[in-house]
């Protein structure tokens, strides 16, 4: 079963280019579009967890992709990888540059759109999510709002994929006790 991501691939780079170096490959405005599109958002909020420049980092991300002379073959695995590399580094020159504005450089726009109909408060999860460890909030946001699986999740931080796992839960978990939020209860068709 083909995905449209490796559907849109055939074709998309071509070897050489005209760039300076002559080793740029060429990126249909259709895959990146697609890629944008699906990914975009996610990727924005995922780089939040390192750095304050997120859509820099994205865009960084989405131009390495385009230099790309052959087609990484999981295209969307591919640019969560370029996103944390790219967010860690930038965290790491702005710590160099400056501790203060690394502790007031973590704020950001609140992970959750507020909603007036929901049960939680928007601001309030978006802060017990900043509360996580690192390792935890990286899972969860990959997980919940990448929508990687947990084997993708592994790859990108090189863990174990029990490892991933247990981080999620222990996340959800954290979550549900900070935010006073009992896990909901399975329904169980029992025959009698």
């Amino acid at each position: 079963m083909e995905s449209a991501e490796k559907r849109l691939l055939g074709g998309v780079f071509s070897k050489g280019g005209d760039f300076e170096t002559g080793r740029m490959g060429k990126v249909t405005p259709e895959l990146l579009g697609m890629l944008l599109d699906r990914h975009g958002a996610a990727l924005v909020l995922y780089a939040q967890q390192w750095c304050n420049t997120p859509e820099d980092v994205v865009q960084e991300a989405f131009l390495a992709l385009v230099r790309q002379a052959e087609p990484p073959e999981n295209p969307a695995g591919w640019l969560y990888r370029v996103v944390r590399n790219t967010a860690i580094g930038a965290s790491r020159s702005a710590g160099r540059r400056s501790r203060r504005e690394a502790a007031v450089a973590h704020r950001g726009e609140p992970c959750f759109e507020p909603n007036p109909g929901d049960r939680l408060d928007a601001l309030e999860a978006a802060r017990a999510l900043e509360q996580l460890p690192i390792h935890e909030r990286e899972t969860m946001v990959a997980r919940l709002w990448g929508g990687l699986s947990f084997d993708e999740i592994a790859g990108l931080t090189n863990s174990s994929t029990s490892t991933v796992y247990r981080r999620y839960q222990q996340g959800l978990a954290a979550l549900r006790e900070r935010l006073n939020v009992k896990c909901p209860k399975k329904k169980t068709n029992l025959k009698t």
